[in-house]
């Protein structure tokens, strides 16, 4: 009796220390976003005052307006934020599809040179963006697609993570559905629509997300291809945003509550594929 009220003692203990650490990152993790979201509803005199008050003394609104507007009046966020949309929307659509056939050519089918091909995407991820930033660049103002959607989203239409992910995923995709969907005389265009799309929802929902989160939050490629203000993106005017001279950090905390939304909007509406999407990438790669 004495050992089974130790083991129960230690089993709480240590879902109490559980609890704790989690709670403890939970705090870590909301804490600056509990920041942003108070701060920009305070005027710039509350929001630098020691000790901070999370909870403003009047709603300040004002901020939301100042970010909209501009410090120029010339309202560009919303220019911007349709730009950034429209490139990371894009971008995800074209990195789902193209990663998906290209995975599932990989991981069903057989030829020379398979393994070789996968071994080479791979590394690429190993190589950092900035290794490749100025050759990329050069190219694509040769190609005159400089200040323009194309160049924007050209050089980003595919990436090797997706093809990776959606390899692995595929490779657990049942052979005898494929083979019976064959015998039915489903092309491999039809398989792939009505079949292996449809059955990816939760590896397709996770590669959306990372990327989608990816270029809406891009900006070293922007600062050099959009060169008008009409043409940037939604980080690079969070950045002109915050270095105007007479910028107060409440409107710059609601342009950064503004600018994330998309990205709120995104996660709650995949979140429940999203987490089965990560569970199974934690499986495979166990």
């Amino acid at each position: 009796m004495r050992g089974r009220g130790v083991a129960k003692g230690r089993s709480v203990a240590a879902t109490v220390g559980v609890w704790l650490v989690l709670g403890i990152m939970l705090v870590y993790v909301l804490g600056p976003l509990v920041f942003m979201v108070t701060a920009s509803l305070m005027p710039a005199s509350e929001v630098t005052r020691i000790p901070y008050r999370w909870i403003p003394n009047t709603f300040y609104w004002q901020n939301f307006w100042q970010a909209i507007r501009g410090n120029d009046g010339r309202f560009y966020f919303v220019r911007n934020m349709v730009n950034s949309l429209f490139v990371a929307t894009a971008i995800t659509l074209t990195t789902v599809v193209l990663s998906t056939v290209t995975g599932y050519g990989l991981a069903k089918f057989t030829f020379r040179g398979r393994k070789a091909i996968m071994l080479l995407i791979v590394a690429t991820m190993m190589i950092p963006f900035q290794v490749i930033m100025i050759p990329l660049y050069i190219i694509t103002t040769n190609m005159g697609m400089q200040n323009s959607y194309a160049g924007l989203i050209v050089p980003f239409l595919v990436n090797a993570f997706g093809v990776f992910l959606m390899r692995q995923h595929l490779l657990t995709f049942p052979d005898e559905i494929l083979d019976a969907a064959r015998i039915d005389g489903a092309s491999e265009v039809q398989i792939l629509w009505r079949v292996v799309f449809p059955s990816s929802w939760p590896a397709i929902a996770t590669l959306a997300v990372l990327t989608f989160r990816t270029q809406w939050d891009n900006l070293m490629w922007p600062l050099l291809i959009a060169q008008s203000r009409e043409m940037q993106t939604i980080p690079l005017y969070i950045t002109l945003f915050a270095e105007e001279k007479f910028t107060d950090e409440g409107a710059m905390m609601a342009t950064a509550v503004l600018a994330s939304l998309p990205m709120v909007v995104l996660f709650l509406g995949l979140s429940r594929y999203f987490v089965g999407g990560a569970r199974l990438f934690s499986a495979q790669k166990g």
